[in-house]
């Protein structure tokens, strides 16, 4: 691999393992979890504006393109925030998030009648077990509301990547500018009903939480997922998507730096059966 191309991939994997520090970082700022989850949408919306330029699919896109955009837009978003909102420490959020592969797999079979192979059954366990020897972390005590809702945003990542299997031949911003709208719209009206008063809320939105929500919209959003797919006009899904998985080290690493969280033994043990699970399921065909 070029040392181009490997850079990309770097940036890439600090892109999104820095996403969770950084989300963390505005809800500290009191942000509200639900709002800023709408924020960032309508953030990557307006810049897609451009290139999407309103144009509509065919009618058989319609379906996938609306359950892709509530789940990836919506559900995913959401859940994330509200994980780390209710969560002391993010690590384990982040490693939580690595089951949307064992997920996807589970829903391809559900809703594809794909096969799953024995040796996908084994590490889809082993991914699973790594999860439960971090549930009996100590520190996670007075955090499980958080990781029950990093659970259901894995869950919802997965099925995401289901539907955007049916997605191949639309643009990748007519994909993304309909995950914008959709979790715009949707989050914005869910914000107003348990949230409050929206206009009120983001009028005490400071610049540097504005800062933190447009970093997540254009540096995570953005260009980390068309850096991916430029990519993928050099290699295989296959050789570049296990890399991917190893997004975790790198966010791991910047909540100790930003938070000072120090992993602990059953931590350490359990995120590497996850990661080593998750890298390998990539390798399976």
């Amino acid at each position: 691999m070029p040392l181009k191309h490997l850079f990309i991939l770097i940036f890439i994997m600090i892109a999104h393992g820095s996403a969770f520090p950084v989300a963390k970082l505005a809800l500290n700022n009191s942000v509200p979890p639900i709002l800023m989850a709408s924020l960032r949408m309508g953030l990557v919306f307006l810049l897609l504006i451009p290139f999407w330029k309103f144009k509509l699919p065919n009618k058989k896109f319609f379906k996938p393109l609306i359950s892709f955009s509530i789940s990836m837009g919506v559900l995913v978003y959401v859940f994330m925030n509200l994980s780390l909102f209710h969560s002391s420490i993010i690590a384990p959020i982040i490693l939580g998030s690595q089951l949307a592969i064992p997920f996807g797999i589970l829903a391809s079979a559900f809703l594809l009648n794909e096969n799953i192979s024995k040796n996908k059954w084994i590490l889809i366990f082993t991914s699973f077990l790594g999860i439960v020897i971090i549930f009996f972390d100590p520190k996670l005590t007075e955090n499980y509301l958080g990781l029950f809702f990093a659970s259901l945003m894995a869950l919802f990542f997965g099925l995401a990547q289901v539907y955007s299997r049916q997605l191949k031949e639309l643009p990748i911003s007519m994909i993304n500018a309909s995950t914008g709208i959709f979790g715009f719209v949707t989050l914005i009206i869910i914000s107003a009903f348990i949230e409050g008063n929206v206009q009120e809320n983001i009028e005490q939105i400071n610049f540097e939480s504005w800062t933190l929500i447009s970093y997540q919209a254009v540096i995570v959003s953005l260009c980390a997922h068309l850096l991916m797919f430029y990519l993928y006009k050099f290699y295989t899904v296959g050789k570049i998507f296990p890399f991917y998985s190893l997004f975790p080290i790198f966010g791991i690493i910047l909540t100790y730096l930003v938070f000072g969280e120090v992993p602990t033994i059953l931590f350490i043990l359990g995120g590497i059966i996850v990661i080593t699970s998750v890298f390998f399921l990539h390798k399976i065909k």
